[in-house]
């Protein structure tokens, strides 16, 4: 798409032009790529959290350690 300047004013018919050739880029995804990417994104999600979890919970352990000795 061609830059204009800014003495050069668009239609409001070449905008829309424009918006449909943008809009007809768009992929969108079946219903089954979505409960895929909707599923790894869930399970990638909860692995973090417990990968969270753990080592807030060596750390911890670790600082009541040396607090206690």
């Amino acid at each position: 798409m061609a830059e204009t300047t800014s003495n050069e004013k668009k239609s409001f018919a070449d905008r829309l032009d424009g918006l449909k050739a943008e809009f007809g880029k768009i992929f969108w995804p079946d219903r089954s790529m979505v409960f895929r990417q909707s599923t790894a994104t869930i399970v990638v999600s909860v692995v973090i959290a417990l990968l969270i979890v753990f080592f807030d919970m060596v750390i911890k352990l670790g600082v009541d350690f040396l607090v206690n000795l």
